[in-house]
């Protein structure tokens, strides 16, 4: 078999000193290390009482936006389902009942929405395949736990209040307008 370049590389075994086998300096200088570090500022920060600063587009805990009059944006298209990679997103369409006009906008909704924030890789693109514009991911931070169960967010976690003052600001990541 011949060689695929011309260039040859020389081992050369060159014997290890004393000192270098019972490897002394390199423990030194790893200590070194260590004690270089000791007395350098902490860059730990406690994080209840303080935050630090995140981006702008920073990925968060996701919401189901509400419309002008209080009624969910969500048309159970499943759009958000395909587009999700890690398929976090779980929904069941139901049809809108005589007498619920003020809850839902069309006629067909999500009667079961549900997204696994263990799964969720906060990729956004949820958002970018929603044509409703009634899924945006916020800039809150999802809270830690212990039960996987309690990491399965529904509707009750998801849908923003009806309440003007409930409502969660998303401008900065709600786009200016759409082209279809």
């Amino acid at each position: 078999m011949q060689a695929l370049t011309n260039r040859s590389m020389v081992v050369v075994n060159k014997k290890m000193t004393w000192m270098e086998r019972i490897y002394l300096p390199a423990i030194i200088g790893g200590l070194m290390i260590t004690i270089r570090h000791l007395f350098k500022k902490k860059v730990t920060i406690q994080y209840p009482e303080q935050e630090r600063p995140r981006s702008a587009v920073y990925r968060g805990w996701h919401v189901l936006k509400r419309d002008e009059q209080g009624r969910e944006n969500c048309t159970a298209c499943g759009l958000c389902a395909v587009a999700c990679p890690a398929e976090a997103i779980t929904m069941t369409a139901a049809e809108r009942k005589p007498g619920e006009e003020h809850l839902y906008r069309e006629e067909k909704y999500a009667s079961v929405y549900e997204i696994n924030m263990l799964r969720c890789i906060f990729c956004g693109l949820c958002e970018e395949a929603c044509p409703k514009e009634a899924i945006f991911l916020t800039d809150r931070i999802v809270p830690s736990g212990m039960l996987r169960e309690n990491f399965i967010f529904g509707k009750d976690k998801l849908v923003e209040g009806v309440e003007p003052d409930n409502r969660i600001d998303v401008s900065k990541r709600a786009r200016a307008h759409r082209t279809y």
